[in-house]
């Protein structure tokens, strides 16, 4: 028993010299001895300064009131981690196992420094081997290493710059950041919340098996994050590398409050087409930036689209994708909250705001396009296969196959932005009811009949109204049976009536010209059961006004030879006037008649002339110069009585 009592105070004393062996040590050698252990561990310089407190058991702590850990040696920042007031705590007992368990680290207002090279090597790996692969066939750096491991992070107001090669420098304020990481083989929680643009955003991770995704393998990822009102949340698998596969689903009840938290407080989405947003898809993006897109479903606030999509986003992105949208409303795009009162609208005039057109240099690519129906405010199409090619700037957009007021479409629009903005194309209709077409695109409402129609035209300008006034190009068009309203050609042959009625025609075909956005139509034919109808003049589609006359001819009247009465119309195309020539009329009609009486008339004066003043006009002379010569002669005479 003795021997026992002697053993156990052995020991005590041992412990007693221990512990006062450590706490008489100096606070510098106590944090030198610690960092020490860390840089071992980690591979990199480790520098604790400043005031120090220390604690022994159960934690062997130190806190300092400075941290600073290196670089390795390609790095160009001066430090990865660096801090004013940190604490740091490792469990006591498992240093007694040659091991470093750390159980916390907090760190307020850090400056941390992140870099990645070309060749993907990153200075945020730690290891003892600062970022060089060990040599081929020898034992790895890190196989004599003390075992190490980091329970809890805790890092408040920090700064994170960011640096790739060859990209511009990215700087992060405000972060706040919290690591849960109990076992060291296990999944690490990650909780994160920092500020962008004055706003904040918060950041929720689970990561499976956290030590190998920090060595760059690819580990399972549930990710969710908080802008606002707005949520982001993936699930899958990621690496470090950027690396990704997975369920991605967002949800953005005002996307102008998402944007703007970018920086983009300007962009205001019409309705239907983003205003709010409320996507899923499977999403996968390799090592190579290149991201696919499959079984996309979005509601964009109105319009619902699937989707499937490749972009390759090595240079400027390529773009390959399919959009099927259904019912696609894009009404939005051209309505205006101070849109004209229906009894305004004879002095409507286009939009003069310019149009941003920059966005089509951010990509390249083609995107195909099925919809059951597309409705453009002014127009509305029926199912529709198309397909849109952008190249440098310069968008095409092919209608294949369009069924709309009951014909079909065909063509192509193109939108060029390489040297100032274009629009151009050429389109064909086949089939198509004239009236609801005319009504839709300008408010044309008089005309109706079935037909066909083409179109070639180039506008430039900055601005719908430009673009209008500087259209050029040529078209046809050819309808059959069809009718003008406010007009009955019955009644304006026979009484010079132009208010109400209807004209039914058989036949209509023109050809025309455009320059500088004037329409120019000089053979109009049409053809009616008791008139032939011819038709010239011009319409100006930047003022939206027209001067046309129709000469229709009844060919039953005016002794089977036909009446012709011209008739006007002109004014705004919304609310023109239309009014009979009379004049024109005469001329076209009684021709022979009103030639007649002018040369009786002129016989008539010629004779009274003569009688009465001796006015004879010799051969070949007119009566206006015989009037004048003998006026001549008769001021001579005067003039020599003078000087009688």
């Amino acid at each position: 028993m003795r021997w026992v009592i002697r053993f156990i105070g052995l020991v005590l004393l041992i412990g007693v010299i221990v512990v006062v062996g450590v706490v008489m040590l100096p606070k510098d050698r106590i944090a030198q001895i610690a960092a020490d252990q860390l840089s071992r561990a980690t591979g990199r310089s480790v520098e604790i300064t400043g005031d120090l407190g220390i604690t022994l058991w159960p934690q062997l702590g130190v806190r300092a009131d400075g941290l600073r850990i290196g670089n390795p040696d390609w790095a160009t920042g001066e430090a990865l981690f660096r801090s004013g007031a940190a604490a740091l705590s490792v469990d006591a007992a498992a240093l007694l196992r040659r091991e470093i368990e750390v159980t916390e680290i907090r760190a307020e207002a850090p400056v941390i420094h992140l870099e990645e090279r070309a060749d993907g090597l990153v200075n945020w790996r730690l290891s003892p081997d600062l970022g060089t692969p060990a040599p081929e066939g020898g034992p790895s750096a890190g196989a004599n290493r003390t075992p190490f491991s980091i329970a809890r992070v805790d890092i408040t107001d920090a700064t994170v710059i960011y640096a790739a090669e060859g990209a511009a420098l990215q700087r992060f304020d405000g972060i706040h950041l919290a690591l849960d990481w109990p076992d060291q083989a296990g999944p690490a929680q990650i909780n994160g919340r920092f500020e962008l643009s004055e706003r904040p955003i918060e950041i929720a991770a689970r990561v499976g098996q956290f030590a190998r995704f920090l060595e760059g393998t690819v580990q399972d990822v549930d990710l969710e994050t908080a802008l606002g009102a707005s949520r982001v949340r993936f699930k899958g698998q990621a690496s470090l590398g950027g690396e990704l596969g997975g369920n991605l689903a967002v949800a953005a009840p005002a996307t102008a409050d998402l944007f703007s938290r970018f920086g983009a407080n300007s962009v205001d989405l019409p309705q239907g087409l983003g205003r709010s947003l409320d996507l899923t898809a499977e999403v996968t993006f390799t090592a190579a930036q290149q991201l696919a897109l499959r079984n996309v479903t979005a509601d964009l606030g109105g319009n619902t689209l699937r989707a499937a999509a490749d972009i390759d986003f090595q240079e400027k992105p390529q773009v390959t994708a399919t959009l099927d949208v259904g019912n696609l409303d894009l009404s939005a795009l051209t309505s205006s909250e101070n849109a004209e009162a229906e009894e305004d609208r004879a002095v409507k005039t286009w939009p003069t705001d310019p149009i941003d057109a920059s966005g089509l240099a951010a990509f390249d690519g083609q995107i195909a396009l099925n919809a059951q129906s597309v409705d453009l405010g002014s127009l509305t199409l029926g199912p529709t296969k198309a397909r849109l090619t952008n190249t440098r700037s310069r968008l095409v957009f092919e209608l294949n196959d369009v069924a709309a007021y009951e014909g079909q479409f065909q063509g192509e629009f193109v939108i060029n932005n390489r040297n100032g903005l274009s629009v151009g194309g050429g389109l064909r209709a086949v089939g198509v009811q004239m009236k609801p077409l005319l009504t839709d695109l300008a408010g044309l409402e008089r005309f109706s009949g079935k037909g066909d129609a083409q179109v070639k035209f180039l506008g430039v300008g900055g601005s719908v109204d430009a673009i209008m006034r500087s259209l050029s190009g040529d078209g046809g068009i050819a309808v059959g049976r069809g009718a003008i309203e406010g007009i009955d050609l019955d009644d304006l042959l026979g009484s010079f009536d132009t208010d109400g009625g209807t004209t039914v025609f058989d036949q209509l075909v023109a050809q025309f010209t455009m320059a500088g956005g004037v329409v120019q139509n000089d053979d109009l034919s049409m053809l009616l059961p008791n008139f032939e109808t011819t038709g010239a003049g011009q319409i100006d589609l930047g003022a939206q006004t027209l001067d046309y006359t129709v000469t229709p001819k009844a060919l039953r009247l005016n002794k089977e030879s036909g009446l012709a009465v011209p008739v006007r119309i002109v004014g705004p195309w919304a609310r023109p006037r239309i009014q009979p020539d009379l004049k024109a009329a005469i001329d076209l009609n009684f021709r022979e008649e009103r030639e007649r009486a002018e040369e009786r008339v002129k016989q008539e004066i010629e004779r009274k002339l003569q009688d009465e003043i001796g006015v004879t006009r010799e051969e070949g002379q007119s009566l206006e110069d015989a009037v004048k010569d003998r006026a001549e002669d008769a001021l001579k005479r005067e003039l020599l009585r003078l000087f009688d």
